[in-house]
């Protein structure tokens, strides 16, 4: 039995990931290389980083779309470009203001989440930014299949679905030729896992040059075939007064639900930023201007499809399958460059807004065994297994879904960052966070605060209504109207419920002024000191704004 036990001893050993030594058992549990503050050596990330990375960012099939169902709906071209320029621009602003987190204190999400949620509480938000990223990175990836698809068929004609056996349900959703050139994808993208974050960056360098000029080429094809730039452009609006100017705010919406998941962890980035304003007017303006672009791209050629095909093809795949099947030899080459551009794209895009940010929630449910590194291949794993092509049997569903799921995010983004800017003033202990002891000033009550969850819940219930509405049942038009603006309905209520039971019921380790001490912190580790490892009672601790000592008492108020 004690063989046994030994030899499971050595597995578990081998099996656990770099940690700093000295770590308690709880501490185990919160932290390990990945989680810890980065390094002053590991912050390569300046602001031409974060400007290649979004710009690579924002170069994908589904920034290339996000336009043709606000035009479907009754918007003209400009009104859904205004729509995209808008909404990517509150974006930006909330993606700096989270990031603000990272790139100052030089902890990821999962971490930042503990200052607000509680140092356990905050593995519920965890759990579901994870979830959310496995099951993108396997609809990513699924595209980017479509990809290969046509850079195989642009070589050898034959590889033809409609030809080729099939071994699938007609009902299925995918064919033999379209899942084997998602999985040689999915294969070819299990390297990219393997770097770490601060070194990928040359990725989406490479991505931010090859990308952008692709679909300009695309573009500058589609308008020679097409011989002008199609009739969408000159398409008037087909709504009126209030039908419109709702269509007008449910454009923006998308666009802001299109990038939730990145609001919320753009931490897992930002803390490789060199300095904190590298983080800021590099995303601040690279976000609205790098979508837009992409946006006018994608309304352009479609545009022209209409003219070369007699209807508007909004996805450029298919357009290019369109290509390839009345193309000559060298537009099938043509098709293979820019299908290879895109793959390309898909496989940044999963990278930066999927594998790293599963990596890094995965990292922190389990650290003693996971990394950012093995996460990743675990949500790639996931993404293989989740069979994605069934979720794009159905768009309209798969987009409700997404919908309802960016009011999870909202609610849990209005806690961090009013928790962050309003409550504690931009002031952390780093160390605390890494503290799973009762008399931690994140602690709270059995680890979860019970402030923050109440807050998270209400930002839920203001849209519940409005989502039994968009799923086809009768409901006020109130709630339709509040469902309509759903991110900033959860992301407001959210926040203000937080702020208001801060205020009534007090939290400690906070800050009466503005106060951010990132740059001040040269200790990063976060072992107990060996007079305070075994601690008891309450929690003592200096009050940043006076220098004068407190403890903490049994509600988690500040007693002097």
């Amino acid at each position: 039995m004690a063989e046994k036990r030994s030899a499971v001893g050595r597995w578990s050993d081998r099996l656990a990931v770099e940690a700093e030594p000295g770590l308690t058992t709880a501490q185990l549990m919160l932290t390990n290389h990945d989680l810890k503050p980065v390094e002053p050596e590991r912050r390569t990330w300046g602001a031409w980083n974060f400007v290649g990375f979004w710009i690579a960012d924002s170069f994908n099939i589904n920034t290339w779309m996000i336009s043709s169902s606000m035009m479907v709906n009754g918007l003209s071209w400009w009104q859904s470009w205004l729509c995209v320029w808008i909404g990517y621009a509150i974006s930006g602003c909330f993606i700096c203001m989270t990031g603000r987190i990272g790139a100052t204190y030089h902890i990821g999400f999962p971490v930042a989440s503990r200052s607000s949620f509680g140092i356990w509480g905050s593995l519920w938000p965890v759990l579901n930014r994870a979830a959310m990223a496995c099951i993108w990175y396997g609809v990513q990836a699924y595209i980017g299949g479509h990809c290969v698809y046509l850079m195989i068929r642009s070589i050898w004609k034959s590889w033809d679905r409609n030809t080729i056996h099939n071994t699938f349900p007609e009902n299925s959703g995918t064919t033999t030729a379209d899942f084997v050139s998602f999985f040689i994808f999915w294969l070819c993208s299990l390297p990219a896992i393997w770097f770490p974050v601060h070194k990928i960056r040359h990725l989406f360098t490479v991505k931010a040059y090859f990308v952008p000029s692709a679909a300009i080429a695309f573009m500058i094809w589609a308008i020679v075939r097409a011989g002008d730039i199609g009739p969408i452009i000159r398409q008037p609006s087909s709504k009126q007064g209030s039908e419109l100017a709702w269509e007008f705010v449910k454009g923006i919406m998308s666009s802001i639900a299109n990038f939730a998941t990145l609001i919320v962890n753009d931490p897992d980035f930002s803390r490789f930023a060199k300095k904190p304003k590298d983080a800021l007017w590099s995303q601040l303006f690279t976000i609205p201007m790098g979508f837009a672009v992409t946006s006018l791209i994608g309304i352009l050629v479609s545009s022209c499809s209409f003219s070369i095909y007699g209807e508007a093809v909004w996805d450029p795949l298919d357009l290019l399958e369109k290509f390839l099947d009345d193309g000559n030899s060298a537009e099938r080459f043509g098709v293979f460059v820019i299908s290879l551009a895109f793959s390309l794209a898909q496989l940044g895009t999963n990278i930066a807004a999927n594998s790293v940010s599963a990596g890094a929630d995965l990292t922190a449910l389990l650290p003693r065994y996971i990394n950012i590194r093995r996460g990743g291949y675990i949500c790639a794993a996931v993404g293989l297994a989740m069979n994605p092509w069934t979720l794009l049997t159905d768009n309209n569903q798969f987009t409700t879904y997404l919908s309802a799921y960016s009011v999870f995010l909202s609610s849990i983004a209005g806690v961090m960052i009013f928790d962050y800017y309003t409550v504690r003033k931009g002031y952390l202990e780093v160390k605390e966070l890494y503290d799973g002891r009762k008399t931690g000033p994140y602690y709270f009550t059995w680890g979860i605060h019970w402030r923050a969850y109440a807050a998270y819940i209400a930002g839920i219930l203001i849209n519940v209504v409005g989502f039994a509405g968009a799923v086809g049942r009768e409901v006020p038009i109130g709630a339709t109207y509040i469902y309509n603006v759903n991110f900033f309905a959860g992301f407001l209520v959210a926040g203000a419920v937080y702020w208001l039971l801060c205020h009534f019921f007090p939290v400690p380790a906070v800050s009466e002024k503005w106060m951010e001490v990132g740059d001040e912190i040269e200790d990063l580790r976060v072992a107990y000191d060996s007079d305070s490892a075994t601690g008891s009672g309450h929690g003592i601790f200096v009050d940043p704004m006076v220098g004068k000592p407190y403890k903490l008492g049994a509600d988690d108020s500040k007693i002097v």
